[in-house]
């Protein structure tokens, strides 16, 4: 990896773990539980759109385990490193198909699955199905959000991508 894009990627996690980080302080948006804004997936989805699938995973697991570590949450790891892992690759997948276009459903999409797989973890660490019972309002969220961050990725492509694609280089 090119010295420039190593020092791109730790910013990016930089970034992503203050969002991180931030968000966590915030109160729940819904008495529901897990549902968050997940806005450090924009960072994520930026790297995936301007950078390599390989870059993009290494800014996801620098964030999740640092994340970890700042908001002393370790079930982080049991959570979020899957259901971001997962995401990833239906976004990388995602983007190769529709190449590059519709960002936002991608995110959505991507959420939605970040959702399940964590759901899936959920029902496997307490042994029971009644976790599924969080499905529709967690897949619900996660359009919303995955909406609200893919857009952000779009728009930071529209408006500032061909200089981002320079300053990479």
């Amino acid at each position: 990896m090119k010295i420039k894009k190593m020092v791109l990627c730790g910013i990016l996690i930089a970034m992503a773990l203050t969002i991180f980080v931030l968000e966590a302080q915030l109160p729940p948006i819904t008495p529901i539980p897990g549902i968050k804004l997940g806005l450090s997936n924009i960072v994520t989805l930026f790297a995936l759109v301007f950078l390599s699938p390989r870059e993009a995973f290494l800014i996801l697991i620098g964030r999740v385990l640092l994340g970890a570590i700042f908001t002393g949450a370790p079930s982080t790891l049991l959570y979020s490193l899957p259901g971001g892992a997962f995401c990833l690759m239906i976004e990388l997948l995602l983007i190769r198909i529709c190449k590059g276009n519709f960002v936002w459903g991608i995110s959505a999409i991507g959420a939605v699955v970040h959702n399940l797989v964590q759901l899936i973890v959920a029902a496997m660490v307490t042994k029971t199905l009644a976790v599924f019972w969080y499905t529709p309002p967690l897949c619900l969220s996660g359009i919303v959000t995955g909406l609200l961050t893919g857009f952000a990725v779009w728009y930071l492509t529209k408006r500032y991508g061909e200089k981002i694609k320079h300053l990479i280089k």
